[in-house]
């Protein structure tokens, strides 16, 4: 049979051969699904069919073949969580760190996310289409081939539904695909600061159902913490972007063990993320909901946070575990997958084929891909 590519002498080649369903448990965690000597038939873009070298140069032919010199060939990276759609870094934060602040002080004195929203605000379509299009090439150079994109930087009406827009031409004109998620409960706006509940009313009632009118997002996240949204403001916002249709994920238990995963488990989320602080009752209960534990590595490492989520635990639970970059503007300006299998291993003890599993099939189950 003819095919239009043939990628033959490929040392390892990682299948992740396997149930339809995310992999949890050390054991499916660390099948590869590995053919030695492996060769790919492709066509219409298209895998076509998988096996060793002999096996498929016996049954296909093509005018395009490539000789992979027994390197590995494996699933492109899924980044399951990034915030690219914005215009400053924030390096000063860092210094501010090193000095020994910490991100709920740097917040709560108008840095952190607050510090992102004038320019977002201030910044055309175009601005931040041609910012974010350049940071997205960079992670696809780093092998990314599917990532979320969320919005969270504009905080206002008109500014969220902006960063929605700017997401969608990127998944346009990008050769990869781009999920979109709103997450307009990122934080509270400076101008609602000491009138959180009117942002709230503004959120259920003009942004979520604008965000659904021009369909602009799959997923509603939430930013579910002490210093910012609490559980019972996290499920009120949750709830109603349920009946609207979305799907949801959270950023949870970051910092501190408040129920975040417990309520990510409650509130039926696809996905749970962070958790460096997530209890044992919230990693069982998340695992009898069908979470997916989405970690972010990288964001503790740029903190200067000791204590990393508890990846073994949840893994030997049976809570399927996927990784993800969090790239951002000031908490973890990290675009590149390959650093944070690194950490995943160094600091949370992942075997290999742990992080490859979590960074590639989870991380795209954490999507619904």
């Amino acid at each position: 049979m003819k095919v239009d590519i043939i990628i033959k002498n490929i040392g390892e080649l990682l299948t992740l051969k396997g149930a339809a369903k995310p992999r949890s448990g050390e054991k499916e965690m660390n099948e590869l699904g590995i053919i030695r000597d492996g060769a790919i038939a492709i066509s219409d873009n298209r895998i076509e069919a998988v096996g060793t070298s002999n096996e498929i140069m016996q049954n296909y032919f093509s005018d395009l073949i490539i000789d992979a010199e027994n390197k590995v060939v494996m699933p492109g990276f899924v980044d399951s969580h990034t915030h690219p759609v914005f215009v400053n870094t924030r390096e000063n934060e860092f210094e501010m760190r090193i000095k020994g602040k910490t991100y709920v002080e740097i917040s709560q004195s108008g840095g952190g996310i607050r510090s992102s929203i004038e320019s977002v605000r201030k910044a055309s379509e175009e601005e931040l289409f041609k910012l974010s299009k350049q940071r997205i090439l960079r992670m696809i150079a780093n092998g990314t081939t599917t990532l979320e994109a969320k919005s969270g930087y504009g905080l206002s009406t008109e500014s969220e539904l902006k960063m929605l827009r700017v997401i969608r031409k990127l998944d346009e004109t990008l050769p990869i695909d781009i999920v979109p998620t709103f997450l307009g409960a990122h934080e509270f706006p400076p101008e609602y600061k000491n009138n959180r509940e009117e942002y709230i009313r503004i959120l259920t009632e003009e942004m979520l159902p604008k965000v659904k009118e021009e369909n602009l997002a799959k997923y509603c996240d939430i930013f579910t913490e002490k210093h910012v949204y609490t559980i019972e403001q996290s499920r009120k916002i949750l709830s109603h972007a349920k009946k609207l249709g979305f799907k949801i994920r959270m950023h949870a238990d970051e910092i501190e063990p408040i129920g975040g995963a417990e309520l990510a488990a409650e509130i039926g989320a696809i996905s749970a993320d962070h958790l460096g602080a997530a209890s044992d009752n919230g990693i069982k209960a998340m695992k009898n909901a069908g979470v997916i534990a989405t970690l972010l590595p990288g964001t503790i490492f740029s903190l200067g946070m000791k204590t990393y989520a508890r990846a073994r635990d949840m893994i030997a639970a049976g809570l399927p575990v996927a990784l993800a970059t969090d790239y951002n503007p000031g908490s973890c300006n990290c675009d590149n997958m390959q650093i944070i299998i690194t950490l995943a291993t160094l600091q949370m003890k992942m075997t290999v084929a742990e992080v490859i599993i979590a960074s590639t099939i989870n991380a795209a189950y954490a999507l619904e891909l």
